[in-house]
């Protein structure tokens, strides 16, 4: 482990699965953190995938590498009396527990706050749910699917005429599990000056609307009530769209008078600047369908990404419709090295790496990805136990 990153003193217990909790854990993994995932025989749920059979097969799936690379792995059957006694050793000298199972579900095992509280007391425990630890739906169960469509996120994407579509990403355990990871951090630095810990709320629900803070302000304060409006920019201005191009698209963001200055004359439509229609923003929403076809009629031939490399060169911000594929060969993503090399047992893979770089000690995908207990019995070992009490805890089934 590298010693100059932010958490590498920090260690914790994770106990989530599926996409948002695995997220925050992953996020604090590469900066640092010693991640105890603890998982159930067979290990969890997002080791299979149908995205690839050979992988899954495999216990790792392309899904579960991209946010549970970098952690160790113990499995434990948490109905059993003598898992809970190793998680409540576990717990003693962890900073952090993280889990995004039903608000109360631990507890009952007797392995919640409540119960882990007493044992450590400068223990941060952060519980990821749909709805938080309060409120009507506390208990309701939750998948990324339901809190884009209650949220208000689905009603907001799409083109009005084909109704809500989902994003196309799972955007509310994502963004989730970056707020938890956020959460975390917050609270680990306040205990740096207060001595304890604290239990930490995360809603999925919540972290949506705050995602939505924009729309929900625009909503509050101005009475605005918002719908579809397709590729069209939050800013809603004509020139921040999509556009037929050639024989593909191209998506313009151009959103300062300056910006529609320099597209106008890079598309040989200076005239266009002394149109009385187009003289300010309010007037060109108003004439928005012959600007579009002024813009769309410019750009009627060539390739969408020679029109990329034009209006760029003229500083006008846009790009054509990337495949995944695509951009993760772009010179800008290779350059800042965002695909990081991690090993599995069946030999190297490439997985997105950390957002951002430190001036020092930067973040990094520092251990392999590995199989459901890999580590149980270093884990076991470093607590305490004995090889022979391990022997004994794999004969009883439990672990």
């Amino acid at each position: 482990m590298n010693q100059d990153k932010a958490f590498s003193n920090v260690r914790i217990l994770d106990f989530t699965h599926y996409l948002a909790g695995p997220t925050a854990t992953f996020q604090l993994a590469m900066q640092g953190a010693d991640v105890i995932k603890v998982e159930p025989r067979g290990g969890d749920g997002m080791r299979l995938s149908p995205v690839s059979k050979e992988w899954s097969e495999r216990g790792l799936s392309p899904g579960w590498m991209a946010v549970n690379a970098g952690k160790r792995s113990i499995v434990l059957d948490l109905s059993r009396p003598e898992a809970i006694e190793i998680v409540h050793k576990l717990a003693r000298d962890a900073d952090v527990v993280c889990e995004n199972f039903r608000p109360g579900v631990l507890e009952r095992l007797g392995a919640g706050w409540k119960q882990l509280r007493e044992i450590n007391p400068r223990l941060i425990y952060c519980a990821i749910s749909g709805f938080g630890n309060s409120g009507p739906e506390r208990g309701t169960a939750s998948f990324d699917g339901k809190i884009q469509a209650m949220s208000g996120l689905m009603s907001l994407t799409g083109e009005p005429a084909n109704g809500p579509m989902r994003a196309g990403f799972a955007a509310a355990d994502m963004t989730t599990g970056i707020m938890a990871a956020y959460a975390v951090a917050t609270a680990l630095y306040q205990r740096s000056h207060t001595g304890t810990g604290q239990f930490v709320d995360v809603s999925m629900l919540d972290t949506m609307l705050n995602f939505l803070s924009l729309q929900a302000a625009e909503y509050t304060v101005a009475g605005y009530r918002h719908a579809q409006f397709g590729n069209r920019s939050v800013s809603r201005k004509p020139t921040a769209d999509r556009f037929q191009c050639g024989n593909g698209y191209i998506v313009l963001a151009v959103l300062t008078d300056k910006q529609f200055a320099n597209l106008m004359r890079a598309l040989g439509r200076e005239d266009t600047l002394q149109d009385p229609r187009f003289a300010d923003w309010f007037t060109r929403t108003e004439h928005e369908n012959a600007l579009r076809e002024i813009i769309e009629g410019a750009m009627r031939e060539g390739d969408p990404k020679d029109w990329e490399r034009r209006l760029t060169a003229a500083d006008v911000p846009c790009a054509t419709v990337y495949s995944l594929a695509e951009i993760l060969e772009h010179p800008q993503v290779r350059h800042r090295g965002l695909l990081r090399e991690t090993q599995t047992p069946h030999g190297p893979v490439r997985l997105v790496g950390p957002a951002f770089t430190l001036e020092h000690g930067s973040g990094e995908i520092d251990r392999p990805a590995v199989l459901p207990g890999d580590n149980t019995d270093e884990i076991l070992e470093s607590i305490g136990y004995t090889a022979a009490d391990v022997a004994r805890l794999r004969r009883n089934s439990v672990i």
